[in-house]
């Protein structure tokens, strides 16, 4: 709720009558006074609420969880918002898709680090782009090229000796932001996004890996292998330890971590959104843990509608009914918003980092714990960079979950009974 928003008079019904006060654009100071008192009504408030619960769960240091789809990486976009809100350590992991990870090697490629990605017309002639060896993806253009070179590097990074076994898509998603990193450097072009999360140790979850280009690299290697044309390939997914690694994380944000509690905005829908909903009901329904709550903040910038009946539509009172979203709070801590989210999260991030550094000035002029207990806000927006590191305790994380699930034994053992026809 903004500033100037009055509860003196209700409506007959008894809930409060908020007078709605605005305040001139050119009298705002900073980015959080303009989403605050500039934005009152319509789709406009839709985004201050989304803003303004992000602001509150970063606040309070609640650990947030990232569900992206769409081409961010081809576009660009993971270079001027995404990466920065990475880079704040609010961030515990990253749910989005196989296509996102394949196109964020381009711009290291040998022979084209001087910038792969043009810009097209949406409305091209793409039977000419086809004859010119064009690639579209909506507004963003790129040569064929680019992608054989991709896939050779794809394979020869594949082949390598460390990836000759069965690893969950974490894994296998950390080694490649290892080698995309070196590649980044050895070009000196700016750091991607693997190569970022490999930095930070911020797992990237894949729910859909045989969609995508890097899974079909893998495919050619392991036809070549069955064809007699290489001696061996013995890469191989861990779907299991995987989804269970996502169930550690969640149970950590709840239980292991001082807030006690996990957020989550979603960009889009699909794969990334659903995958990014699964621990709750996996550990709640189908692990049969006890005190399981869903994400107590949950945003989401999504351009289906919701009448369609899709997942990448249903706003988070829906997922309420699934458990997925905390019943308690959602009414306050979650939000919708029907939108393109790269219309809105560079001014999103721009104001949330805003307020980290106007923080960090004040904790420099009067010292931190006289801030925190001036502003306790302060001291979530202002927690350490290095972030979580999750990729690096999963193994403790899975111990954890383990105990757990060994603890469950009765209530497991007599879920596997149910009469078969």
């Amino acid at each position: 709720m903004f500033e100037g928003m009055s509860h003196e008079n209700t409506h007959p019904c008894g809930t409060p009558r908020r007078t709605v006060r605005t305040r001139r654009v050119d009298e705002c100071r900073t980015m959080d006074e303009l989403f605050l008192h500039c934005l009152p009504a319509f789709g406009g408030a839709y985004l201050r609420r989304i803003y303004q619960i992000l602001d509150q769960a970063i606040g309070l240091g609640c650990p947030l969880t990232l569900a992206i789809s769409g081409p961010v990486t081809v576009s660009g976009q993971h270079q001027t918002w995404l990466i920065p809100l990475l880079e704040t350590g609010w961030v515990a992991y990253l749910s989005t898709t196989d296509a996102v990870c394949y196109h964020d090697g381009h711009r290291s490629l040998d022979a084209y680090k001087s910038g792969p990605i043009h810009e097209v017309s949406i409305n091209s002639d793409d039977a000419a782009l086809r004859d010119e060896g064009t690639i579209r993806v909506t507004d963003m253009a790129f040569d064929e090229g680019v992608l054989l070179d991709q896939d050779r590097f794809l394979t020869a990074v594949l082949s390598r000796p460390e990836f000759q076994r069965k690893m969950t898509g974490t894994e296998l998603r950390y080694l490649l932001g290892k080698y995309y990193a070196a590649k980044e450097a050895q070009n000196g072009v700016q750091t991607g996004l693997l190569a970022t999360c490999f930095e930070r140790a911020i797992p990237i979850f894949v729910g859909a890996p045989g969609d995508g280009s890097v899974f079909l690299n893998s495919m050619k290697l392991w036809a070549m292998q069955r064809a007699g044309l290489i001696p061996e390939y013995a890469f191989d997914l861990d779907l299991h330890a995987e989804v269970f690694e996502a169930c550690a994380y969640h149970r950590w944000g709840l239980f292991d971590h001082p807030a006690h509690a996990i957020g989550t905005v979603i960009l889009g829908g699909g794969v990334p959104k659903n995958y990014n909903l699964q621990p709750e009901p996996a550990l709640g329904q189908v692990l049969g843990l006890k005190d399981v709550r869903g994400y107590a903040f949950d945003v989401q910038i999504v351009t289906a509608p919701v009448t369609d009946g899709s997942l990448s539509s249903c706003p988070p009172a829906e997922a309420v009914t699934w458990g997925k979203v905390d019943k308690d709070t959602y009414l306050q801590t979650t939000e919708s918003m029907q939108s393109d989210y790269s219309l809105v999260m560079p001014f999103l991030v721009k104001a949330l980092l805003d307020n980290r550094a106007r923080y960090q000035e004040m904790a420099a002029a009067e010292g931190e714990e006289a801030l925190f207990a001036r502003e306790p806000k302060a001291r979530g927006y202002l927690r350490p960079r290095e972030g979580y590191r999750l990729f690096e305790q999963r193994d403790e994380l899975y111990t954890r979950l383990t105990n757990d699930v060994r603890e469950n034994r009765a209530w497991l053992l007599d879920s596997l009974a149910y009469p078969l026809a």
